[in-house]
């Protein structure tokens, strides 16, 4: 008797080696392709039979079979088994106990090769709509709490210093345009991940008489893959993917970032609720912004992701190579991270609130309003190099003498240009300098107003049209 039991042990006249068996299975991660490898097996199952190569009763106890497994699986009862390397080895081989023959033919006209990457792209597709659900109920977050202070002020900021004052909607508004484009490029994926691989075989295509078009419609795939060996050898839908994982988790690192900044004594310009923070073990006092650390933390593994399965990639010949497996794990991971992460930072920033006093008292700090000077200058028709550099000596001459622009008398204001009038005093307040920006996107009221009410209506037609879709 052949001591090898495998499924594909006819070969070999050798078990394998224990530590071998435990090195190479991949039963403990790929499990949870269960669903997706039940679901692509039922429809091969039928087409099997359309294309009269099984029979229709065959096709009906294959899914019935198939059917009593995923219960199985679901319930907890189902035992996986490592010897049997993945998912697809272990339903295949449950199957065929629990039906006889009939079981031993669903293999018929595929390989794991076209199977696993057939079953990945379903997976994907499935969180690719999980994960842009999550990016839009995080967007509409930013949304509410724009609108709760569409009318507070803050310094904004380049190099981390004070910059020009802006409106606090105006500074969340600008994540809600940053993941707009990650949904954008998850959505856009679903062009490459919705390729279906069933029928490639191990790379040479079949001489039975399959109907891959069958097999497409019964998995609701948009299109059928063209060359069966570049179906079974590439992952870059993988790549992709975790390109998009990466992109997003960068970010959300950024405003992960500027929670921590932000909730700082030195800041104090946002609260966090306890729910989103941890103490120290040591010192009774300390409230530390632990989960938006942590979010920070985390979008290193989805740069490393992507790496590994880049590494991986770039020395295979074709077609399939046994490294291939090694892509699961870095995407279920991301997967895991980028959800986990969207999920905390639609948390925090529903529940955070923002201290307005300290944020208007800071909006006017440091010469913030130095812009302004300039400006004014260049309306009065001095060219804006020459307004930049009194601007610049003026605020020199305040530094040095312990003033601030409010300070200064008409006749210290005309000794750096004979252009300023009584005016420029009106508009060195923070509340005319954001209301003095005309510039479409910028940060006045009106315009902010616009941006509020052009992605409510937009995320909420996206809503509409999933609920739509799912109906």
């Amino acid at each position: 008797m052949n001591p090898n039991t495998k499924l594909w042990g006819g070969r070999f006249t050798q078990a394998t080696d224990k530590a071998a068996e435990r090195f190479s299975a991949s039963i403990h991660y790929d499990s949870r392709l269960y669903k997706h490898d039940i679901e692509g097996s039922i429809a091969h199952a039928k087409m099997l039979a359309v294309s009269g190569i099984i029979t229709a009763d065959e096709a009906r106890r294959i899914e019935s079979g198939l059917n009593t497994i995923l219960s199985q699986i679901e319930s907890g009862e189902f035992v996986f088994r490592p010897e049997l390397e993945d998912i697809h080895m272990n339903i295949e081989s449950k199957l065929t106990e629990l039906i006889g023959p009939a079981g031993a033919k669903l293999h018929t006209a595929r390989s794991r090769n076209d199977q696993v990457v057939n079953d990945v792209r379903m997976y994907l597709r499935d969180e690719v709509n999980d994960i842009t659900d999550l990016i839009i109920r995080l967007q509409k977050s930013f949304l509410e709490k724009a609108k709760e202070y569409k009318s507070a002020v803050m310094p904004g900021f380049t190099h981390l210093q004070h910059a020009q004052p802006v409106l606090v909607a105006h500074h969340l508004l600008a994540y809600v345009c940053m993941l707009d484009r990650d949904r954008e490029r998850f959505f856009d994926s679903l062009k490459r991940i919705n390729v279906m691989a069933l029928g490639s075989c191990a790379l040479a295509g079949t001489p039975l008489p399959i109907n891959r078009d069958c097999t497409k419609e019964l998995l609701k795939f948009d299109t059928v893959s063209i060359n069966s060996i570049d179906a079974v050898s590439d992952r870059d839908f993988i790549v992709e993917f975790l390109a998009d994982c990466a992109i997003l988790g960068a970010h959300l690192s950024r405003l992960a970032e500027e929670l921590v900044l932000w909730t700082s004594p030195e800041f104090r310009f946002v609260i966090l609720p306890d729910a989103y923070c941890t103490g120290s073990s040591i010192m009774p006092q300390k409230k530390n912004p632990d989960m938006a650390e942590l979010s920070r933390g985390k979008t290193g593994r989805l740069y490393g992701n992507l790496m590994s399965i880049l590494t991986t990639l770039k020395g295979l010949p074709l077609s399939y190579n046994r490294d291939l497996q090694e892509d699961k794990e870095p995407l279920f991971d991301s997967i895991d991270t980028i959800k986990g992460i969207l999920t905390v930072c639609d948390g925090m920033v529903s529940a955070m609130r923002f201290n307005v006093e300290r944020l208007e008292d800071m909006a006017g700090a440091d010469f913030i309003l130095a812009t302004e000077i300039a400006d004014y200058l260049v309306l009065k028709n001095v060219p804006f190099r020459s307004a930049h550099e009194i601007s610049g000596k003026i605020v020199g001459y305040c530094v040095k003498n312990k003033k601030d622009f409010c300070d200064l008398d008409m006749n210290q204001w005309k000794s750096f240009s004979d252009k300023f009038e009584d005016d420029i005093k009106s508009r060195l307040t923070v509340m005319n300098s954001i209301k003095n920006k005309i510039s479409k996107g910028s940060t006045s009221y009106n315009e902010v107003e616009n941006q509020i009410d052009y992605w409510f209506l937009k995320i909420n037609k996206l809503v509409s049209d999933i609920t739509e879709n799912i109906q």
